[in-house]
């Protein structure tokens, strides 16, 4: 579809009826994390950059509830990377009165900007969060979880976009502290990537994680085995196992 037609009717970047179409397709997996229960209460969400374009899912919506009519689009190439506050450029705009671009707008962005990632999911997992209570941060305030010798560690790949971990590989994903306001995540998240460029994700204390991936498939299939590892993880730290190897104090 050419530049004039996108302007002329900005609706059509939303209509489809190809069900791997993002603005289908973020509806669809919405409401299957709702199920799961990492996005219930409107928390949570999920953005997909799909060629030249982002598609992102409105804020303080019932997650399993979403229409594409709700579906903000957004150029990949803004004015400005998007922060907090920052004013941003879209493309479409839901006509529904009251809707608000997800406050999750620029930690998606850290995922496409630093790890060139296509999509990239925030749930509010129970798992994540009690996960992240069980790992304190050290004397200088850096806190991550480790685990070693799990099966689904197969599933998550370097850095969320490279290739897969294998069995015996140390799985390490960054826990940065939460904020009052979702946005003052963003240099945080920042920091975290930088200084853990093999990890795929990013747990924030007592809020829930943020994962990324070369695709939405990607993206979701790590979602799912990190969960899977969360879970785990819990058990066995409140059962007093080790995470990593047979190192008793990991």
């Amino acid at each position: 579809m050419s530049v004039t037609n996108i302007h002329e009717d900005p609706d059509a970047l939303i209509r489809s009826d190809d069900p791997e179409h993002p603005a289908n397709l973020i509806c669809e997996l919405c409401r299957d994390f709702y199920k799961l229960g990492w996005v219930t209460g409107t928390g949570g969400g999920i953005s997909i950059r799909h060629g030249d374009h982002v598609y992102l899912a409105p804020s303080g919506v019932q997650k399993e509830r979403i229409h594409p009519s709700h579906i903000f689009v957004l150029p990949f190439q803004q004015t400005a990377v998007p922060k907090p506050g920052s004013k941003r450029d879209f493309l479409r705009i839901p006509s529904q009165k009251g809707l608000k671009e997800s406050a999750c707008t620029p930690l998606f962005w850290n995922a496409f900007t630093m790890r060139d990632a296509r999509a990239c999911i925030h749930t509010h997992s129970q798992h994540a969060v009690m996960l992240t209570l069980l790992h304190p941060a050290d004397a200088q305030g850096n806190a991550t979880f480790r685990i070693s010798h799990q099966e689904m560690i197969k599933g998550i790949r370097i850095g969320g976009t490279g290739k897969t971990l294998s069995y015996l590989d140390t799985l390490e994903i960054p826990i940065i502290e939460n904020t009052p306001d979702e946005e003052d995540l963003t240099e945080g998240m920042s920091r975290a990537m930088e200084r853990y460029p093999d990890a795929g994700a990013v747990l924030v204390r007592r809020h829930g994680v943020y994962v990324w991936g070369g695709s939405w498939e990607q993206a979701k299939t790590q979602a799912e085995c990190l969960d899977y590892l969360f879970e785990i993880a819990v058990k066995m730290r409140l059962a007093g196992m080790p995470l990593v190897g047979g190192d008793a104090a990991a």
